[in-house]
């Protein structure tokens, strides 16, 4: 297969190399990948050093003319098969372009929620006419999905792989955050809006001051705004309660910690921290929205909560406390299932299988 990636880069390296592995691992099968992108140059040789060919046509606006028609001119001339692409704006781009050709268009969707047919913006992008199929992040979004496209096309899940390999391990210094040998320390890690649901795990703590080994960190974008700083000032366990605000040794705090918590109450589609603390060993509480409780096998490498409840959510903190080694094997199983089915080659195999069966007329 000929496959042209349209996608965007400029966050850190650990927070694209998934994506990126996706267009390496369809080149080591055999195929010819070709990358359109921005951003950071580190991604740009990661490409180029594992036999993906970059050109420059990324868009810079939703609907880039001069970009269009170049895409149109390179889908003829290199004869591509699946034109993939990754962001709303590239999937604007890519689905005007493909008009006139054979060429698949295929999208990727990461969140639940945001596509709607009322929306005239969606026929942009996921409702676009030209749009052949759309892999999804977890079950929970290709759902959703489901009852928002119109036509019959391809929609299936395709889970986002990790290497557990690129997880060394390596621990931060907890004494940092005033955190003994023997503490337990549960994180959270969560750029705020409404949707992380943070406020409901602050409201937790309230429940739990009693456990005097107890520490909770919590770290992200706006973590330590004042309405937080407020909450924490008032919380019984205040004075074990960090908000840390943004961190670029993050997924060492994780490595460092007990117990993983993602409060969220909306929109998740797979979290890229779940499995960084699964990676890490680090059982995880997560609730029920979107697809990440897709990643816990409930009671043996996490447990699966409502949304918005302050005291199960309690409640679970307290019995992972109160179980330090079942909560340490659960810890270790979470890394094997991270490991079967959620590798870097089955995200590879799946995504390769999608355009195979697309290119048959299998949907």
């Amino acid at each position: 297969m000929n496959i042209l990636g349209l996608s965007s880069y400029i966050a850190p390296w650990h927070s694209g190399r998934c994506e990126a592995a996706i267009f390496t691992g369809i080149a080591a099968r055999g195929h010819r990948v070709y990358m359109t992108m921005e951003g950071r140059q580190e991604f740009e040789d990661y490409f180029r050093n594992h036999g993906v060919h970059l050109i420059d046509s990324y868009p810079r606006v939703k609907i880039d003319f001069p970009v269009i028609a170049r895409l149109r001119q390179f889908i003829h001339a290199e004869s591509i098969d699946v034109v993939y692409a990754m962001n709303s704006r590239a999937i604007a781009n890519a689905a005007f372009a493909a008009i006139g050709t054979g060429v698949k268009v295929v999208n990727y969707r990461g969140t639940v929620s945001g596509v709607y047919r009322y929306d005239p913006t969606a026929y942009l992008t996921h409702l676009h006419p030209r749009v052949d199929g759309i892999i999804c992040q977890a079950n929970a979004v290709r759902d959703y999905l489901r009852q928002q496209v119109w036509r019959d096309i391809k929609i299936a899940t395709v889970y986002k792989g990790q290497d557990i390999n690129w997880f060394t391990g390596e621990r931060a210094d907890m004494e940092e955050f005033g955190v003994g040998a023997d503490d337990f320390v549960v994180t959270c890690a969560a750029n705020v809006r409404p949707s992380k649901g943070v406020d409901v795990l602050l409201a937790a703590t309230k429940q739990l001051a009693d456990l005097d080994r107890l520490h909770v960190l919590v770290a992200g974008r706006d973590t330590d705004n004042p309405q937080f700083q407020s909450i924490v000032a008032n919380s019984p366990m205040g004075d074990r309660i960090r908000l840390l605000g943004t961190r670029e040794d993050v997924v060492k705090i994780m490595a460092a910690s007990n117990l993983y918590v993602q409060p969220s109450i909306s929109g998740e589609g797979l979290s890229k921290a779940v499995p960084e603390a699964m990676a890490n060993k680090v059982p995880a509480i997560v609730t029920s929205t979107g697809g990440v409780k897709e990643l816990i096998e409930e009671g043996k490498t996490g447990f699966v909560i409502p949304v918005r409840d302050p005291g199960i959510m309690a409640e679970r903190i307290r019995y992972c406390y109160s179980h330090p080694e079942e909560t340490k094997k659960m810890g270790e199983a979470a890394r094997v299932r991270l490991g079967k089915y959620f590798s870097i080659e089955n995200m590879v195999n799946g995504h390769i299988r999608f355009f195979t069966e697309l290119l048959a007329g299998d949907i």
